[in-house]
């Protein structure tokens, strides 16, 4: 899942990149409200992650307002040093969907982001399930037919993402966006490793059906095909 963080204390940001990035988010950083609010336009973000005092023209109130003006509904968790209720109202009527004081700890804010992204709505708790294939975004969990499966972060971040969009067709690209940062440098090739990854330990082993279909001149998806 990919996370947008807007953050001006730089070793704040640094170290919720690097606390992310090891629970498998791809994570983007931008340090004041302007340049924030332009890749929180983008749309392409599971979540964004916004401090409320930014350097700028702007400060993280505004930028939510842009954001949900612009009918953009990615998910918005917003950070503060200030803990008087009528801000966190304000940060709330803004569009933020959830508020957290400074300092927090970070298994609050894990705690927080995985309530804002438990999505498909129809999914129960913290598990994301298809057929027998389970995952749990709490323990990090996979299993298939009651069997554990082991992934790299990667290959678990992909399953994630694919599971909350599951019986859709996703782009390469679109796998890229969501998977892996704009920092790295990813071919669309480097999918297909994955997408063979992934197959080689949750459908091969197994007797159900296969899970992972390729959408031949489209891309990936994953669903029970009749």
């Amino acid at each position: 899942m990919r996370v947008l963080v807007i953050e001006d204390e730089h070793k704040i940001a640094g170290a919720l990149k690097r606390g992310l990035e090891q629970e498998g988010y791809a994570v983007d950083l931008t340090y004041d409200a302007d340049e924030g609010l332009s890749s929180a336009l983008t749309g392409e973000h599971d979540i964004i992650i916004i401090d409320r005092m930014l350097p700028g023209l702007i400060e993280g109130v505004d930028v939510c307002k842009e954001v949900r003006a612009n009918n953009i509904h990615t998910p918005i968790l917003m950070l503060t040093a200030k803990d008087q209720i009528h801000d966190r109202v304000a940060g709330l009527n803004a569009g933020a969907d959830d508020y957290l004081v400074k300092p927090f700890a970070f298994e609050e804010l894990l705690a927080r982001m995985r309530a804002l992204l438990r999505r498909p709505q129809d999914q129960v708790g913290n598990v994301l399930s298809i057929d027998d294939l389970r995952l749990d975004t709490v323990t990090y969990e996979v299993t298939r037919e009651g069997k554990t499966i082991s992934l790299s972060s990667k290959e678990y971040a992909l399953l994630e993402y694919m599971l909350r969009n599951q019986n859709r067709v996703l782009a390469k690209q679109n796998l890229i966006t969501h998977v892996w940062d704009y920092d790295s440098d990813i071919l669309p090739n480097t999918v297909e490793v994955y997408i063979r990854y992934l197959r080689t330990k949750i459908d091969q082993p197994f007797k159900g059906p296969n899970l992972i279909h390729t959408i031949r001149g489209f891309g990936y998806k994953l669903g029970i095909e009749a």
